[in-house]
């Protein structure tokens, strides 16, 4: 499946564009995994290392990460840099469901 066509899904996709070597990536890589838990399938989280992937950091204007960016049919829902919290997120998504 390509990343349009996991954007592009009925469900809200949560995509967190990150790297390695990102502090506050590695802050928010819990919380992404507890508002997985509380959303079950009902919304997707998938990660994108802007370093192994640089076209669609590109794509989308990312300049700092972590980005996180809620799809919904392809289109952007929400988008915010920085660590967010698991309640925002979770509220976030089920608003978008």
């Amino acid at each position: 499946m390509t990343f349009q066509e996991v954007i592009g899904q009925d469900k809200p996709v949560l995509v967190d564009f990150f790297a390695e070597w990102c502090g506050p990536c590695k802050t928010q890589a819990p919380i992404l995994q507890e508002v997985k838990q509380r959303v079950g399938d009902r919304a997707s989280i998938i990660k994108i290392d802007v370093d192994k992937s640089p076209q669609t950091a590109v794509e989308f204007g990312i300049r700092g990460v972590p980005t996180l960016i809620l799809f919904k049919k392809g289109e952007v829902r929400w988008r915010q840099s920085g660590v967010s919290s698991a309640n925002d997120l979770e509220r976030l998504i089920r608003e978008n469901l």
